[in-house]
């Protein structure tokens, strides 16, 4: 995939708004913010980008423009660890009810989520993971326990996957019970959500393999994201670190090694934007959004991995990012699941 000049100027604008308003700073204030992420950087993204609508149809409310769009400012994000209710709410809340295929609920609830007024909560995993269905559907109503839900712990509209296909439920109605878990990366924010026969609205089925798929894909882009910051931020410190007289960047061995960080990103950009692509315009192989996904994993682990080992000691305190960026790693790694057999072929 190859970035037109409009998406190339979405990402420059993306980019600066958070160079702005959404630098480590902020990112750390929106930690212990209720929500868990800076507010105010959220309006500013919906209003004066309008990040919340890009996937969106006209018809009902959005911009348009399309996955490819929404995510590229998932990387973007990704670079400051900011989470606001971008990849939960914006690519995979507004994909689920595309994929059910509900007009009216479509008509009803997407404009604001376009205005950035409205969050939507995707329920969807049960105790071991994403391969299994946390809650259950009753007739007109849904019992059980979704974990691990991204934006769930204040948002205005639940959706619910389940065997029967996804269900929407009232963020206020009874019987729903939120928890918000401890987690490893504390820059991302997990709900668990009990329902108790919560009242639920039939909204229609759902192709889940290819609801994964645009987890996974919106995940790689996120990984990407960090991946290419980790890699500026290591460069920019072997510049200005002095050891024995002279930059540590100038030492041939960490030279290697973060050249071998720099192919790792670009061989990442390659295979994500092919999937993420390939996804917009329907012509995606699973092997194809597989191999993405575990390809980011792998480089944004690596290079992590060494942007802690190159700045040294001062990579493990809480003053310095590098921590939050490995701990994004290993959280990420996980998020919706990895493929079984990635790479696995019909002979």
């Amino acid at each position: 995939m190859s970035i037109t000049a409009d998406q190339q100027e979405l990402v420059t604008t993306v980019r600066a708004v958070l160079a702005k308003h959404g630098d480590s700073a902020a990112m750390r204030r929106g930690l212990a913010a209720e929500r868990g992420y800076d507010e105010q950087l959220w309006r500013l993204l919906c209003e004066q980008v309008g990040v919340a609508a890009l996937a969106i149809p006209e018809e009902f409310g959005g911009v348009g423009v399309g996955l490819v769009e929404s995510l590229l400012v998932v990387e973007e994000l990704g670079r400051t660890l900011a989470a606001p209710p971008m990849l939960g709410s914006a690519v995979l809340g507004v994909q689920a009810l595309l994929l059910a295929g509900d007009a009216e609920a479509n008509e009803r609830l997407l404009p604001e989520v376009a205005e950035g007024v409205r969050t939507l909560a995707v329920c969807w995993a049960g105790p071991q993971g994403w391969d299994s269905f946390g809650v259950r559907a009753e007739g007109e109503t849904v019992s059980g326990t979704a974990h691990y839900v991204l934006d769930g712990s204040h948002a205005d509209t639940l959706l619910v996957l389940t065997a029967d296909g996804l269900y929407e439920v009232d963020g206020a109605a009874a019987g729903v019970t939120r928890t918000v878990v401890p987690t490893m990366d504390p820059t991302r924010r997990l709900t668990t959500i009990e329902f108790a026969s919560a009242p639920a609205r039939a909204l229609g089925a759902v192709d889940i393999a290819a609801l994964r798929e645009i987890a996974w894909a919106a995940v790689t882009a996120e990984q990407l994201g960090a991946a290419e910051q980790c890699l500026d931020m290591t460069v920019e410190y072997s510049k200005s670190r002095v050891q024995f007289g002279r930059p540590i960047g100038s030492f041939q061995a960490l030279k290697h090694r973060m050249a071998d960080m720099y192919v790792l990103v670009e061989s990442t950009r390659s295979v994500a934007y092919l999937a993420i692509a390939g996804l917009a315009d329907g012509s995606v192989e699973a092997i194809d959004v597989a191999a993405a996904r575990i390809q980011a994993t792998t480089t944004l682990n690596s290079v992590v991995s060494e942007t802690v080992q190159m700045h040294g000691g001062i990579a493990i305190t809480w003053e310095h990012d590098a921590h939050l960026f490995f701990k994004r790693a290993h959280g990420d790694a996980q998020l919706f699941g990895t493929p079984a057999r990635p790479l696995a072929r019909p002979a």
